[in-house]
């Protein structure tokens, strides 16, 4: 039996995959938690990166691995590979000026016909911009910038510092895929090529870029890599104490058995376009995920090119393309109304349904973090439609499900408008499971909803690429679906919240 390793390594964690090449069954899985904050120092993914791994059972029998990611965050490298300071993510939107710099000089219809983006403070882009010019001495030294998936899968293959890597810093060899650079806001879709104009007016002088690989083709091998001392090592297992951590690495056969040499790297993904191809969606699916952001998205044959810049015109991990949505605020907000109501999500969930449709007319509008779409970096939340029969714990806990999913729903409608046909939408990720956000979601949208059985899919879809590169073929795993909530449309939810749209 051959083995294939799918990687995610998100905003809050990193989890492993290792599935049957010919059958896509889960043979083992391993996780690891990322720190929290909207900058992080890369080595702490690669940290989380070996403890997963270590948890998964090690690389030992696999022939192939591929690592998907979070999107647009920020590595800046040096001539000597080393990181220049810690990466700015997705989710920090302390860039949000630049943006808007960046709109003024090149024009929003101009920049999403080039890279089918409008800036926002989500893309690389923009980040680029402020430490331009918030940070310029480190600009100054910058050599190469890639993103998550990249950096790490250059140093899965053996690239990095002199004194930590066995290849050293080759900066050339960094590698990326159509999916992931296609949200920097300096690559285009259309084209297939690198805007340096765009990137060089960010950043303010040209480095080095990785080389965008097709998808199934092979990023190279991996050479045999020696885990750090147990003493050396502070990433902490998700379910462990980091005592247990260190065991897991004394237990392997050997200190080079954290990657053995010859294993097959595939291209690696942007984590929406992982989940797309871990699910195999194809013409008339929508994706709606809800996790610590909210996104919506489809895989088409045309590119989305959307002035507004409400809808980011990615391309995906198959050789289509991904016209997405983006949402800052998603699963926290249930973690915020919980918290406020003092009960956990299943009790959340019930209290919820305990309310009619529309709340009794309270409306959530859940801009908590600021927001994304809309554009509203420095916006606050705000419940509307407070009254002494609407002020009760089953209606505040409805408003929250019914304002996180109405937001998404506007992108679903943002999405139809680049011409995408929808026949149904897939509902994914942790909030998906909870039976108040699934019936919610069946009288909220306009389509049938189904919701895949719980799974990491952008790791599975990381899988999904790493079979593609070992055999040349891309496999075609069965997705099997937790449920089928009846559609039982209540336009007053949509009605209400859209009153109180900015």
């Amino acid at each position: 039996m051959s083995l294939v390793a799918g990687v995610d390594s998100s905003t809050q964690s990193c989890k492993v995959v290792v599935r049957d090449t010919e059958t896509g069954a889960l043979v083992r899985s391993g996780r690891a938690v990322h720190p929290e904050g909207t900058e992080v120092d890369p080595q702490k993914w690669w940290e989380a990166l070996q403890a997963a791994v270590a948890d998964a059972g090690g690389l030992g029998d696999v022939a192939a691995i591929s690592i998907a990611a979070q999107q647009h965050g920020m590595v800046v490298l040096d001539i000597d590979g080393r990181v220049i300071r810690p990466a700015l993510l997705w989710n920090d939107t302390r860039s949000a000026p630049a943006a808007a710099e960046l709109i003024d000089e090149v024009g929003a219809a101009e920049y999403a016909q080039r890279t089918g983006l409008v800036p926002v403070a989500s893309f690389t882009a923009t980040k680029l911009r402020w430490l331009r010019d918030a940070e310029p001495g480190n600009a100054a030294r910058v050599a190469a910038v890639a993103l998550p998936h990249d950096w790490l899968t250059w140093r899965l293959r053996g690239f990095g510092p002199a004194d930590e890597s066995p290849l050293g810093p080759d900066l050339t060899a960094l590698t990326t895929d159509r999916s992931d650079v296609s949200g920097t806001g300096y690559w285009s879709p259309i084209t297939g090529d690198y805007d340096l104009d765009l990137f060089e007016r960010a950043l303010g002088h040209a480095a080095v870029l990785p080389r965008v690989l097709g998808p199934g083709e092979i990023a190279g091998e991996t050479v045999a890599l020696s885990l750090a001392s147990p003493d050396e090592f502070d990433g902490d297992r998700a379910d462990s104490t980091p005592e247990t951590t260190s065991a897991s690495f004394t237990d392997l056969e050997s200190p080079s058995n954290w990657v053995p040499a010859g294993i097959v790297v595939g291209v690696g993904a942007g984590d929406n376009a992982g989940a797309a191809l871990g699910l195999g969606a194809g013409d008339g699916d929508v994706i709606v995920s809800i996790g610590t952001s909210g996104t919506v998205f489809a895989v088409t044959a045309t590119p989305a090119t959307d002035a507004t810049g409400t809808v980011a015109g990615f391309a995906d991990a198959s050789g289509l393309f991904l016209p997405l949505v983006a949402t800052l605020n998603a699963a926290r907000v249930l973690d915020a109304v919980r918290g406020l109501l003092g009960v956990d999500h299943d009790e959340l969930g019930r209290l919820a349904l305990e309310a009619e449709a529309g709340a009794n007319g309270l409306v959530l509008q859940p801009y908590f973090e600021g927001e994304r779409t809309p554009n509203l970096p420095n916006a606050t939340a705000t419940l509307f439609g407070l009254t002494l029969a609407s002020t009760t714990r089953p209606n505040l806990a409805r408003a929250a499900i019914e304002g996180l999913l109405c937001g998404l729903a506007d992108g679903l409608e943002a999405v139809r408008g680049q011409g995408v046909v929808v026949s149904r939408v897939l509902l994914i990720g942790g909030a998906a499971q909870n039976p108040a956000v699934r019936g919610i979601a069946a009288q909220l949208f306009d389509n049938p909803v189904v919701v895949p059985a719980p799974g990491e899919y952008v790791a599975d879809g990381a899988a999904v690429q790493a079979a593609w590169a070992l055999t040349g073929a891309r496999p075609e795993w069965r997705i099997s679906l937790a449920a089928e909530p009846a559609i039982d449309f209540r336009p007053v939810i949509r009605s209400q919240y859209a009153a109180h749209r900015v």
